[in-house]
């Protein structure tokens, strides 16, 4: 589990690298052209939304397995259990959607 937490981190600040070597070359891309900042700045975002979508699929997959094994051992405990889930996935959802809203401002930065 804490390697997979070092991994995550480590893509996340790769993402971020990324994003601020396209962000410091805005000159270049002033000249015309497909600049490297360019492509740069589409290959972060790209990375940023792939992430978020994998941890929000992990994420997802590990609420709603955790949820039925719950309701398999107590089905009398279904009433109780099903808002908690629907929120938590709901909340895990909102996460992915702001990756795409920053991976759409990435793409709006990168000309």
């Amino acid at each position: 589990m804490r390697r997979r937490m070092y991994l995550f981190g480590a893509l996340s600040a790769g993402s971020l690298v990324l994003a601020l070597a396209a962000h410091a070359q805005e000159a270049a891309a002033a000249a015309g052209g497909f600049s490297t900042a360019s492509a740069i700045g589409l290959l972060a975002a790209g990375i940023a939304i792939a992430i978020a979508a994998f941890g929000g699929a992990l994420a997802q997959g590990r609420t709603a397995s955790a949820t039925m094994e719950g309701i398999a051992r107590n089905p009398g405990a279904q009433p109780q259990m099903f808002m908690p889930w629907i929120v938590s996935m709901a909340l895990i959802e909102s996460l992915v959607i702001y990756a795409l809203v920053i991976a759409f401002m990435i793409l709006g930065k990168v000309k």
